[in-house]
């Protein structure tokens, strides 16, 4: 039996999220740390102080690393009540890309790195980053990875480029994909690092001016030049950081979806106060069928995208990969959050493209959504190979 009830419990804990979200993180949204880079590290640590206080910091954290252990489908009902705000996910620990990166370092981590590297993040003492995005090379291919780790059976010797490596700048763990080039020692290939981030050798060149400001410290352009990393800094196996990447990235765009769907809501229910109150042609613009059917056009995505990431998320609860429902929700629901923001802009008018509400930054934001883990074209690419198999 299909079952789309929520139990009391999590019910209760959305509604909680929710508020706090409206309560105490809504009013920084007007903060000058919030920057065309995004937040500050100073607002992060302030927004996590309050989160903390709630006890609503890192709630996906597995039981035995101090977190409740949230199913995916549980997941999903919380980021979204998190997503009101794009602030939300960052004042519970819950956004990209350090929600990504924890779920990654929880399964594939030695003792070591956990204790140095992933409880600290847990905490929301300190930010991670994931290194692979390079302007000549790896992207939505990953087998273009150029960057080169070089070994001579006791270090390895990083060299290349990155760009588009979100929260480059104040990041303390790092985790880098890098090829290892043919040597005696070890097998070759992509394979992860993880290393502190000011390690010599790590060069953060610029932050990239682009349209989204929801991360903290933006996007960087980063330099590893003779980056020197003992055998012990390699992340599970060298040769398998595909495989790695394709662990992470999988409930990592669920993730994206469960709290850009929050943000949507959140556009959609301004647009729906405004088209009570602005009146035009002797009656409120709600009540005009051009207002009224954006609208609902917007409901009814509303619930179609919700409806697809409790599926995928369902689906990986029962222990699936769910790789061919993960992209097919990533590629849909992007898409359509995109419209219903869209619309919200064109029922607002020309207050729309203002900052007179949060609509206008939340319609930029939601444009870079459609790209975050791999463009739509790329997950129609892996769903069509599928289709045809």
């Amino acid at each position: 039996m299909i079952d789309f009830s929520i139990p009391a419990a999590l019910a209760a804990e959305r509604d909680r999220v929710r508020q706090f979200v409206i309560d105490k993180i809504v009013p920084f949204e007007r903060d000058p740390r919030l920057t065309s880079h995004g937040p500050t590290d100073e607002l992060r640590q302030e927004l996590v102080e309050l989160a903390r206080a709630e006890k609503l910091l890192t709630v996906q954290a597995p039981e035995a690393f101090g977190g409740r252990g949230l199913t995916h489908v549980e997941q999903a009902v919380i980021y979204e009540a998190a997503g009101w705000s794009t602030l939300g996910p960052v004042a519970m620990n819950c956004a990209a890309p350090d929600e990504g990166n924890m779920y990654l370092l929880g399964k594939i981590a030695n003792a070591e790195q956990i204790e140095r590297h992933l409880l600290p993040a847990i905490h929301g003492h300190q930010r991670t980053v994931f290194a692979m995005t390079e302007p000549d090379g790896a992207g939505s291919d990953p087998n273009q990875l150029a960057t080169e780790a070089v070994f001579d059976g006791e270090n390895f010797t990083i060299n290349g480029r990155k760009w588009l490596i979100t929260g480059a700048n104040g990041a303390k763990t790092w985790i880098i994909m890098a090829r290892v080039a043919p040597n005696p020692h070890l097998p070759e290939g992509p394979t992860l690092f993880l290393t502190d981030g000011d390690r010599p050798g790590i060069i953060v060149e610029r932050t990239m001016n682009t349209m989204d400001r929801n991360y903290v410290g933006g996007h960087g352009v980063v330099r590893f030049e003779n980056l020197t990393l003992p055998k012990s800094a390699l992340l599970g196996e060298t040769g398998q950081a595909l495989r790695y990447a394709q662990l992470r990235l999988a409930p990592a765009r669920l993730t994206h979806c469960m709290r850009w769907l929050g943000a949507a809501e959140r556009v959609q229910s301004i647009a729906a106060d405004y088209a009570k109150t602005r009146t035009a042609f002797g009656k409120p613009i709600g009540e005009h069928e051009g207002v009224s059917f954006m609208l609902a056009d917007n409901e009814i995505a509303l619930h179609q995208c919700r409806l697809t990431i409790w599926h995928a998320c369902w689906l990986m609860d029962q222990g699936e990969k769910a790789r061919h429902e993960s992209s097919i929700a990533k590629a849909f629901v992007s898409e359509e959050l995109f419209k219903v923001t869209d619309r919200c802009v064109q029922v607002l008018g020309g207050i729309g493209i203002s900052d007179e509400t949060v609509v206008e930054m939340i319609f930029r934001d939601m444009r870079a959504f459609r790209l975050y883990d791999g463009p739509t074209e790329v997950h129609k690419y892996a769903i069509g190979r599928k289709i045809l198999r």
